[in-house]
């Protein structure tokens, strides 16, 4: 008995000691990608010590990271550059215990057209969770924190990626050329409904759909002739991501749950001549909010974790472009690494930083090739333009006037590409346009216009284009666009179902929409601008042939504008027309334009 008790006691410690395996990530490669070789993260049991082999002509394991954690391993494999798409096994040993797993690696699609963003585009935002509902079946999935409550501002609603699959031709006939959509992430936590907090990096919320419908999503959006932006975020995730009750590595994250540094939002330190380092460093390490714990990218297995699952998002999905939350509390060095690598893979394409600053100063510095910073290169090739933004909504509540807009756009100089920042009025992080203009119709038309024929690559927000006005709270801002729900009692994505202001202004929005993308004066052309005079706002987009001249009336009342005050630019020009009405004017003799009050006139020059 005693005998077979120490039997028993042997085999129950081996089988505790079993190498199990779990997952590994990335799920997947591709033959002849540039990153090469490839850091692999396997989650298990009893891993500490390991050896790995490969078997298979054309993959080979260079080196075993062994850590403290039993419960993951990484190693690296490098595969020749033609090996051949197929199942790879790889075999974890841990003394006489081992398991294998078979490891996929595909062939790459060709994606049709190339990748990026650029001048001539016009991005669409939008929310999936507040778009439409395709898919009821996955309002509620078990094992998952939040179900649909519509009457709550901060619950899910129940949009998913089949109603957004089954808008795009209403996107597409919108005149947009780009759709950015919040992240798709499973965030099984709390308020999870506008995708900034991960459970898991590799999986689409199940509420919103799949990995093969997000693809699906971009691929028919691609034969629409739309381009697609993901919204990505490295500086944080969920609390309730499984890593943070079982940190892969020491230092993955900085500091703990309830224990860490809180946000600090001083971007412009990064530019302080005068700063310390501390400061910067309780930018990068500060949790956005306590939910949120921060990720540590001088964390080498943390760092390759992220290039690694960005690449295969690109690779995976065929996107355009990427939207990148919350830039600058990141680690400038291994953003700059991170840029770099996924544009040495994807020549051409497009990576947008979010940087909330009004400042041109301390906004320039991010952009890639900044003046500011000759010895440090970001290769962010667009920002958010929060400079623009800040004084046209000013303008849209009437605390500031076009000057403001002028003086703003005086700074130019500093940018290595002014042309290439997202210019926009609102987005889900703040008021709607209508809500600043408190419903003033006027006021929202001229702050639009201005939008569409300025320099930079215009961005609305869905429902923009119906005047949705919303509330300061987030969670009402996000509206539900009306129609995309089966049960709503009406269908504002076609004409019938929209109201007459509604209709009035879609029709205004679209107008600028296709005068913007198919003029290319307004998108590539040379800006030149006067400072405002009586209130008015002039300026004239000029390429090749093309000239166009813009006036807008930013006072509360009519302005009579002497073209004289512009005789640089209308000389060798005998008349013009206006691009909505077609009227015309003569610049001889002694020219005048009438505005209206919060009025605008667009004009194309004529010799």
């Amino acid at each position: 008995m005693k005998k077979l008790l120490i039997i028993m006691l042997l085999q129950g410690t081996l089988l505790s000691q079993s190498v199990i395996f779990n997952k590994v990530e990335p799920p997947n490669w591709w033959s002849g990608m540039k990153l090469n070789p490839l850091q692999l993260m396997v989650y298990g049991k009893n891993l500490a010590g390991s050896e790995v082999t490969a078997s298979g002509k054309g993959v080979k394991i260079l080196k075993v990271y062994s850590t403290p954690n039993p419960d993951y391993l990484f190693f690296d494999v490098e595969f020749d550059k033609n090996i051949e798409p197929g199942n790879y096994t790889f075999t974890i040993k841990n003394g006489s215990s081992s398991t294998d797993f078979q490891y996929p690696v595909l062939k790459r699609e060709k994606k049709e057209g190339g990748y990026g963003f650029g001048y001539g585009d016009i991005i669409y935002l939008l929310m999936p969770d507040r778009f439409s509902n395709g898919d009821k079946s996955n309002d509620s999935v078990p094992g998952y924190s939040e179900g649909v409550n519509r009457d709550f501002y901060d619950a899910r609603h129940g949009g998913d990626l089949k109603g957004l699959i089954s808008r795009l031709d209403y996107i597409k006939d919108l005149g947009v050329t780009t759709i950015w959509s919040t992240p798709f992430l499973e965030n099984n936590t709390f308020r999870s409904y506008h995708g900034y907090a991960a459970t898991d990096f590799y999986k689409v919320d199940p509420r919103l759909g799949s990995n093969e419908l997000y693809r699906e999503f971009v691929k028919t959006a691609h034969s629409k002739g739309l381009k697609v932006i993901l919204d990505h975020v490295t500086n944080h995730f969920s609390k309730d991501h499984p890593w943070t009750q079982n940190l892969p590595v020491e230092g993955w994250i900085n500091g703990k749950l309830g224990d860490h540094l809180p946000a600090m939002h001083h971007k412009q330190a990064f530019l302080d001549p005068h700063g310390d380092s501390l400061t910067i460093n309780r930018v990068i390490q500060g949790w956005f909010t306590d939910y949120m714990p921060d990720i540590n990218q001088t964390n080498e297995f943390m760092a390759n974790y992220i290039i690694n699952n960005t690449i295969w998002w690109i690779e995976y999905s065929g996107i355009d472009g990427i939207r990148e939350d919350t830039y600058p509390y990141n680690h400038q060095g291994f953003m700059s690494h991170w840029a770099k690598t996924i544009l040495d893979e994807y020549p051409g394409f497009s990576i947008l930083g979010e940087v909330w600053t009004g400042e041109p100063s301390f906004l320039a510095y991010y952009q890639g090739n900044s003046k500011l910073k000759t010895d440090f290169n970001t290769h962010l090739q667009s920002l958010t333009d929060f400079g623009l933004r800040d004084v046209l909504y000013n303008y849209l509540e009437g605390k500031k006037d076009f000057y403001h807009v002028y003086s703003v756009l005086c700074n130019d100089y500093l940018y290595s590409d002014p042309n290439a920042l997202v210019t926009f009025i609102d987005n889900h992080d703040i008021n709607r346009s209508m809500f600043g203009a408190k419903e003033d119709l006027d006021r929202f038309k001229n702050a639009y216009t201005l939008l569409f024929t300025t320099r930079g690559i215009p961005q609305i927000f869905y429902g923009t284009e119906l005047g949705v006005v919303g509330t300061e709270r987030h969670g009402e801002l996000r509206a539900n666009f009306p129609g995309g729900w089966e049960e709503d009692s009406r269908n504002a994505f076609t004409k019938e179902g929209r109201t007459d202001k509604e209709n009035e202004i879609y029709d205004f929005l679209t107008f600028l929409i296709d005068l913007r993308k198919n003029t290319p004066a307004f998108h590539s052309g040379k800006l030149t601008h006067f400072p405002p005079k009586d209130g008015v706002y002039t300026f004239f987009r000029e390429l090749g042939d093309e000239k166009y001249m813009v006036c807008l009336n930013g006072s509360s009342e009519q302005k009579t504008i002497p073209l004289d005050h512009y005789t640089s630019q209308i000389k060798g020009y005998t008349k013009a027309t206006d691009v909505r009405t077609g009227n015309k004017i003569m610049f001889s003799p002694g020219p005048v334009i009438n505005i209206n009050s919060h009025g605008s006139a667009i004009y194309k020059m004529e010799k």
